[in-house]
């Protein structure tokens, strides 16, 4: 590029009660720091979470008038006059909080969050510190790679946690979604056999195509937890990606082994009792694993996995960067199976 643009056009969020009031405006492009780059976005992947920043429903800190989202891929146009390790034209992503390097999250990591605590990446330029980067993998699209930050990234945790998968495992996945269908082409990569879940055949076919070994569909059949354990002969799945959170865990907890492990990264099924919950807890020893996305050396981790079974992210729509609010619209309707993209650069 001969020269480096001064400007860009973003999202803000002006009022939190809802996306439809998504902004496009126009911001000069701060001076680069010596440990900072300046990255082009091409593409920006959506999550469940970018639609409670929009409704301010988020359970955790975030800033008026935030330039939304998390996710994204894009390539480095100019480098701070200390930053080693990367070239103009690099091929890049951002971890989800950009000071989470390495080990568990802190509060003060956690404050580095895109997309809510700090301005996000809903932008045609974005200036990020250097160690936050990971490299795209060589067989993926800007817009594949959008997908990876927290979606694959928060299931590949989930996966990866304190009793981490093996192959010959058995995994139940909840759903369809990002972080659902993630988890699913990640525990196959990993030699696992999959359960997934879904309110839609159709989806489960999409599903099935992806490898899952099993599929219920849980408005057919609402005990699904009784389902899986026929499945695995009384024994119960070794792991298990909690995305229905306090609505579904009591029939997890039911559906996993003794000494099993569940991933818990989200709350879309809303409230029940789990009164008995620390009970069924510690009677079958599962581990309980909340996860927040997760660290740079552990993107790093999961894209060597990505590369060697050159994995491809399920993405069900695009929508151009002039139509970002009938993106989240989209997003929001839950009829998507894998991700939502939206295509910033044009070139």
């Amino acid at each position: 590029m001969s020269s480096i643009p001064q400007k860009t056009r973003e999202y803000r969020l002006p009022k939190a009660d809802g996306f439809h009031n998504l902004t496009l405006t126009e911001a000069p492009i701060p001076q680069l720091r010596s440990t900072e780059v300046l990255v082009k976005i091409h593409a920006v992947s959506l999550q469940y979470r970018d639609l409670i920043v929009a409704k301010s429903q988020y359970p955790m800190p975030q800033k008026e008038n935030v330039v939304p989202c998390s996710d994204m891929a894009g390539e480095i146009i100019a480098l701070g006059a200390e930053v080693k390790g990367w070239s103009v034209g690099d091929r890049v992503c951002s971890n989800f909080a950009t000071d989470h390097i390495f080990g568990d999250a802190t509060d003060e990591l956690k404050a580095t969050s895109l997309g809510a605590p700090v301005d996000g990446v809903l932008t045609e330029y974005k200036v990020l510190p250097a160690h936050a980067l990971v490299r795209v993998p060589e067989h993926l699209s800007y817009e594949e790679a959008s997908t990876l930050p927290c979606a694959a990234l928060t299931a590949y945790n989930a996966l990866m946690g304190p009793k981490p998968l093996k192959g010959g495992d058995t995994v139940l996945v909840q759903g369809t979604g990002g972080v659902s269908i993630f988890g699913l082409q990640l525990a196959v990569a990993s030699g696992a056999t999959v359960i997934v879940t879904s309110s839609s055949d159709a989806k489960l076919e999409v599903a099935k195509k992806l490898g899952a070994a099993h599929t219920i569909n849980y408005t057919k059949v609402p005990d699904w937890d009784e389902e899986v354990l026929k499945i695995t002969n009384g024994r119960g799945v070794g792991h298990i990606i909690e995305v229905g959170g306090p609505g579904t865990i009591m029939k997890s907890v039911n559906a996993v082994r003794c000494g099993g492990s569940i991933g818990l990264l989200g709350f879309v099924a809303g409230t029940a009792d789990v009164s008995m919950l620390p009970v069924h807890v510690i009677v079958k020893t599962i581990v309980v694993h909340g996860i927040f996305v997760g660290s740079r050396t552990e993107f790093e981790d999961m894209n060597r996995l990505i590369s060697a079974v050159k994995l491809k992210p399920v993405i069900d729509k695009i929508f151009p960067f002039e139509e970002a609010r009938q993106a989240y619209e989209y997003q929001a309707s839950q009829k998507h199976v894998g991700k939502v993209v939206v295509k910033i650069s044009k070139d």
